[in-house]
């Protein structure tokens, strides 16, 4: 658990920094208009699950680790990084840019949560090298 809230804790810490960051540029993050700057964002849980998982195959599970194991480290990193990225994003909307709500800010949200699951299984499939029956 060490591994993935260290790791969950920095991606997080990235994702939040990087929406105001955004703001600093010029971009603003809300409404339907999305800025092709704003797909970089992908790049922060990209890099952060897959060194999470590959630092816990190689640290913890002595260089072999099957896809379940792999996508249940990958969503525990998710996890703690998605809190405090929406930690981070309520303060956003409510201190930073006071003119939208929340609700133009949470399908920015559901679309990086639904990113962060493509990229679970993605770097599940490609860490695991250990086969296990389902049988």
């Amino acid at each position: 658990m060490k591994n993935a809230f260290v790791t969950g804790l920095i991606m997080g810490i990235l994702s939040g920094t990087w929406l105001f960051i955004m703001r600093s540029f010029g971009y603003t993050n809300t409404g339907n208009h999305v800025a092709p700057i704003e797909y970089l964002s992908v790049l922060i849980p990209l890099c952060g699950v897959y060194f999470g998982v590959k630092s816990y195959r190689e640290n913890e599970m002595e260089g072999e680790i099957s896809f379940f194991e792999a996508l249940f480290q990958s969503f525990k990193i998710l996890l703690i990084g998605g809190l405090i990225a929406c930690l981070a994003g309520i303060v956003y909307v409510n201190y930073v840019d006071m003119g939208n709500d929340f609700f133009a800010f949470s399908g920015r949200l559901f679309g990086g949560l639904v990113i962060g699951v493509l990229v679970c299984v993605g770097v599940s499939a490609a860490l695991m090298n250990k086969a296990s029956k389902l049988s």
